[in-house]
């Protein structure tokens, strides 16, 4: 079934911040909560805003939203779609129902997934995002880069546990949550929060690691070598597989995108995969025709120009573009004439253009003007 969008479903513009973002999600979290909504569907409701709040509430899955749509999670997860059972809503809730009945709601209603399994459960680490600025010819021709970037890996010294001596929670038991009665104004519940001792994991150690901290993840800084194709463009995205940061519990290593942003070139314009020269010529180059070098992407090559040329005049050099990076087929090369008035003559310049306009020079368009103005006197 076709999801809906994530930002008509909070009822918010694309260009919402953070804050327009939150209060729209506790608005209508507040109605749809299925503890509370009498609402027919309230809970399929309250879900969909969980999982529109999830994304769109994160930077850099916003991001990967407003490029790819719901296809950049479907990808990710086997084509399920966006998984929001990590997320932690307790904050909203808790603003919304007090501190406790948070974590009663989150849990009780069975939205916030199971703490325990998905604290030690095998996670996909983090995608990352990265700005590459490119000049002109890199990105036309294409090139290896060396990327230098902070991911977060596993540690090397407690291999991703977060500590040795590894043992179960005593105070769950190995569960990661702890069970208690909680009473409210809607009765009575059985509330479910996350282990205090063990965060969740259900195992504690006898010692914490001391170069991770106990997270069993280090920032570590890398150069990569990346290969660049020929052809990417402003705003091109290129993805680099199990390059983001590391996984949880053996999980998979995140991706790298790499956006591009290119330079502008000193003489050619670029339009997708066409590129175009502006050529100033002459009047008398104009006037006479003539013959031209002009650089192109590959090589120089003589460009004919006829007897009579006016500025915007355009000649195609086929294939003389840019390589398209999905068929390898070149764009066109299109050269854009500008004929120069000169600002000012010399003595003998000028004296050859007043000789030059004691000749009749004048064409049908000159006489189309000079016979209405007659009619009309």
């Amino acid at each position: 079934m076709n999801k809906r969008d994530y930002y008509e479903v909070l009822g918010v513009s694309k260009d919402a911040d953070e804050k327009e973002i939150k209060s729209a999600f506790r608005r209508l979290a507040k109605k749809y909560h299925p503890d509370v909504s009498k609402e027919p569907n309230a809970a399929e409701k309250f879900k969909e805003a969980q999982e529109a709040y999830a994304v769109l509430s994160d930077e850099q899955k916003r991001r990967q939203y407003d490029q790819f749509g719901h296809a950049a999670f479907d990808q990710m997860n086997g084509g399920r779609g966006f998984d929001f059972s990590d997320f932690d809503f307790s904050d909203i809730f808790s603003d919304l129902f007090g501190s406790s009945f948070g974590g009663a709601f989150s849990n009780f209603a069975g939205f916030g997934g199971n703490k325990s399994s998905n604290r030690t459960r095998a996670t996909r680490g983090s995608d990352k995002i990265m700005t590459v600025n490119l000049d002109f010819d890199d990105a036309v021709y294409g090139c290896k880069k060396i990327i230098n970037l902070d991911v977060y890996d596993e540690c090397s010294e407690c291999h991703g546990k977060g500590g040795k001596g590894e043992k179960t929670c005593a105070t769950c038991h190995g569960n990661g949550t702890i069970t208690s009665e909680q009473s409210t104004l809607f009765g009575t519940f059985m509330t479910r929060t996350t282990c205090p001792n063990c965060k969740g994991k259900g195992r504690t150690f006898e010692s914490i690691c001391s170069k991770c901290r106990g997270t069993g993840k280090v920032k570590q800084n890398k150069d990569i070598e990346v290969k660049i194709p020929a052809g990417v463009d402003t705003g091109t995205q290129l993805r680099l597989s199990g390059k983001g940061d590391s996984g949880t519990n053996g999980g998979p290593n995140g991706d790298l995108y790499l956006e591009f942003k290119v330079r502008e070139h000193p003489i050619f314009e670029r339009d997708g995969n066409d590129v175009y020269l502006e050529l100033p010529i002459t009047i008398t180059d104009a006037v006479l025709g003539c013959k031209k070098e002009i650089p192109t992407l590959y090589g120089n090559v003589k460009l004919s120009i006829d007897a009579g040329a006016n500025t915007g005049d355009k000649h195609r050099l086929k294939g003389k573009g840019i390589e398209n990076l999905r068929t390898g087929s070149k764009g066109n090369m299109y050269v854009i004439i500008n004929v120069v008035i000169p600002n000012k003559l010399d003595r003998k310049q000028k004296k050859l253009f007043e000789e030059l306009n004691d000749t009749d020079l004048k064409t049908s368009d000159f006489k189309k003007i000079e016979e209405y103005l007659r009619r009309n006197k």
